[in-house]
C-alpha cells in the first residue's frame, strides 16, 4: 500500500487597529491510496463459529485473498475568514470571533477487487500464487460532502478571576454519496448548531480551574468490503464532549489535570443470523477518562512536553449485547508520550530531540476475547535551525522505532496494523 499527500494552505491578516484584525484563510489536502495487499481471510469449512466460515479453521486453515483498490482519491478544501476584536461594554471585557467557513470533502475510488485464488496454514509458509487477471473498475464518486458555517464565540471578563466563554457554530450540511457504480443513493441535507460554552476561575494569576461544554460534527464511516453494504458511506454524527480541569503555571511551565467524558454514536459492522454483517449508525460509545499533562521549559536548553491519559470506552445500545460491557475496541485504558528537545550550547540553532510513546493493551476484536500486547517505542533525532538567504530553514534527521520494536499499532474487528521497522528521516 502506498500514500501520496499533498497540502497546501495560506492565510492573510489585516489589522485594523490595535484592537481588531481580520483573517482570510484556505487550505487544500489530498490523499491518494494505492493499495495492492493479498491477506487471509476464512477458510473454515468444518466446526465453524458462523455459517459463512469467514475465520481460521480449528486447524489453521486460511484462504489467501487478492485485495486491489488504487486511485482512493480524498479531497479536502477549505476556506475561513475571521473577524477578531476587544472592547469593553456594560463594565464588562469582552475577546469577539465571528466568522464564516466553507468545507468540501469528495471521495473518488473504484470498485475493489476481492478474489481468493488460494488457501495455506498457518504452520506451513505461504507459497506462491499468481495475481488476479481481472480488470480494474471504472474510479467513480463515493461522497461530496459539503458544510457552510457561521461561527461566533465571545470570551466575556467580569473581573480578574472570573470568565466565561459562549458561542457556537451554525452549519448547513449538504451531503451526497454515491454506490459503486456512481448513482446517488443518499442525500443529506440538515442543520445543526454546535454550541460552546466554558466558565473559567482563577483564584490566582497562576492557576485556573475551568468547566466546559462542546458539540462537534463528523463525518460518517465507510462500511468495509465485507459487509452487504461494502463502501456506502454514512450520514455525519454529532459527539458531544464535557470537561473540567486545572492548569498551573509555574516559571515556564504549565501542568494541566482534566477530567472529560466523550460521547459519539457508534458506527460498526452488525452481525446478522447468517454470518454476514452490515456496516450501521446503532448506539453510542462513551469515553470517560483522566488526563495529566506538562508543558514548558524545564531548564534554560531544554523544552518537554509529557502525558499520560487513562481511558475508560464503553459501547450501549447496540443490539449486539457481546460487544457492550467491556473495553471498547482499539482503545487502550492508558496511554504516555514524552518529547524533548535540548538546545546545544556549543552550536547555536543545534538541538538535539527524544520522544517515547506508550500504550498498554487492546481488544483486538469487539467481544473482548482477543488482545494485543502493551509497548512502548523510542525516538531520537536532530534539528539546526538557520537562516539562508534571509529565509528561516531548517534541516532534521529523525530515527523513529529505535530498538525496531515490533507491535500491533491498531486493531480493527478483522484486521490489525503491525509497525513498519526502524525508520530514518
Amino acid at each position: 500500500m502506498t500514500n501520496e499527500s499533498l497540502n497546501i494552505g495560506g492565510s492573510f491578516e489585516y489589522r485594523f487597529n490595535d484592537d481588531w484584525k481580520g483573517n482570510l484563510s484556505a487550505s487544500r489536502s489530498k490523499v491518494v491510496i494505492d493499495d495492492y495487499s493479498s491477506f487471509a481471510w476464512g477458510g473454515c469449512t468444518t466446526g465453524c463459529i458462523n455459517a459463512n466460515g469467514n475465520y481460521f479453521s480449528p486447524e489453521g486453515n486460511y484462504d489467501i485473498y487478492d485485495f486491489r483498490s488504487p486511485d482512493d482519491t480524498r479531497r479536502n478544501d477549505e476556506v475561513q475568514a475571521v473577524l477578531n476584536g476587544r472592547f469593553d461594554a456594560a463594565g464588562l471585557g469582552h475577546e469577539l470571533s465571528v466568522g464564516t467557513s466553507a468545507f468540501r470533502r469528495v471521495v473518488n475510488k473504484r470498485e475493489a477487487i476481492n478474489e481468493s485464488f488460494g488457501s495455506g496454514n498457518i504452520n506451513n509458509e505461504p507459497e506462491d500464487h499468481p495475481r488476479s487477471t481481472e480488470d480494474l473498475r471504472d474510479s467513480h464518486k463515493r461522497l461530496d460532502s459539503r458544510q457552510y458555517g457561521l461561527f461566533l464565540s465571545d470570551r466575556i471578563s467580569f473581573n480578574e478571576q472570573w470568565q466565561t466563554v459562549l458561542g457556537g457554530r451554525e452549519v448547513r450540511l449538504d451531503e451526497e454519496s454515491f454506490d459503486k457504480d456512481g448513482v446517488r443513493d443518499r442525500h443529506t441535507q440538515r442543520y445543526v448548531f454546535l454550541p460552546q460554552a466554558a466558565l473559567i476561575y482563577k483564584p490566582i494569576s497562576e492557576l485556573s480551574l475551568y468547566t466546559q461544554y462542546s458539540k462537534g460534527l463528523s463525518l460518517g464511516g465507510q462500511a468495509p468490503w465485507f459487509a452487504s453494504n461494502s463502501g456506502d458511506t454514512l450520514a455525519p454524527t454529532v459527539s458531544r464532549q464535557i470537561e473540567t480541569g486545572i492548569k498551573y503555571d509555574w516559571q515556564r511551565m504549565s501542568f494541566t489535570a482534566a477530567l472529560f467524558q466523550m460521547r459519539q454514536a457508534y458506527q460498526y459492522s452488525r452481525p446478522d443470523a447468517s454470518g454476514g454483517f452490515t456496516y450501521v449508525q446503532q448506539g453510542q460509545q462513551k469515553n470517560t477518562g483522566l488526563e495529566l499533562s506538562a508543558n514548558g521549559w524545564a531548564t534554560q536548553r531544554l523544552q518537554i512536553a509529557a502525558s499520560v491519559a487513562a481511558i475508560r470506552s464503553r459501547v450501549e445500545g447496540t443490539g449486539t449485547p457481546a460487544y457492550e460491557g467491556h473495553q471498547t475496541l482499539n482503545v487502550p485504558r492508558l496511554r504516555a508520550s514524552l518529547q524533548g528537545d535540548y538546545a546545544l550550547p556549543w552550536l547555536d540553532g543545534l538541538a538535539l530531540l527524544g520522544g517515547m510513546q506508550y500504550s498498554a493493551s487492546q481488544y483486538a476484536d469487539r467481544q473482548g476475547n482477543v488482545a494485543t500486547g502493551a509497548y512502548a517505542i523510542f525516538n531520537i533525532g536532530s534539528r539546526y535551525s538557520t537562516r539562508i538567504d534571509g529565509y528561516d530553514t531548517v534541516f532534521r534527521l529523525t530515527v523513529d522505532n529505535l530498538f525496531d520494536k515490533r507491535y500491533w499499532r491498531d486493531t480493527g474487528n478483522t484486521w490489525a496494523t503491525t509497525t513498519c521497522s526502524r525508520a530514518r528521516r
